[in-house]
């Protein structure tokens, strides 16, 4: 029997392995983006920006599930570095619109890659990959529905 107190146990907890595995999956990710001369966060961004090619900052906040003040600075590196620029909208001044360079679309021929030597890095059948997938953004779906 259990004590009051077993609630407070890290082995009792989900959110550990789900913190210590996205930590070591994102240290995994340094070596493939370091030559790329991105951040984890950098390259995130980079793949909405290549799927859509001109996105607003809210919108893009959205899908990476980031606020403004944490994009803004990634933002503005990869406009430095020259792979994305950043207008205002011509309709309504107060939304940034991100759109893609062609440096930019140049770096996602780079990093075509980087994905399958990820692949290997995960002891997961494609199967459970699916599940994994489908039950965290269950998850995801559930916190924005309380938001």
């Amino acid at each position: 029997m259990g004590d009051k107190f077993d609630c407070l146990k890290i082995s009792n907890q989900l959110c550990f392995p789900l913190y210590a595995c996205s930590k070591e999956i994102v240290k995994r990710y340094k070596p493939y983006l370091d030559p790329l001369d991105l951040t984890y966060t950098q390259y995130i961004t980079m793949m909405v920006v290549w799927e859509e090619k001109e996105i607003t900052v809210k919108a893009l906040g959205e899908k990476l599930f980031l606020d403004s003040g944490t994009l803004t600075p990634v933002l503005k590196k990869l406009e430095q570095k020259g792979f994305v620029k950043r207008i205002r909208s011509k309709d309504d001044e107060r939304n940034l619109i991100i759109t893609l360079t062609s440096e930019g679309e140049a770096l996602k021929k780079q990093a075509s890659a980087i994905p399958a030597k990820m692949g290997k890095c995960v002891c997961l059948t494609a199967e459970e990959s699916k599940q994994l997938y489908a039950i965290l953004y269950k998850i995801l779906g559930k916190f924005e529905s309380e938001d």
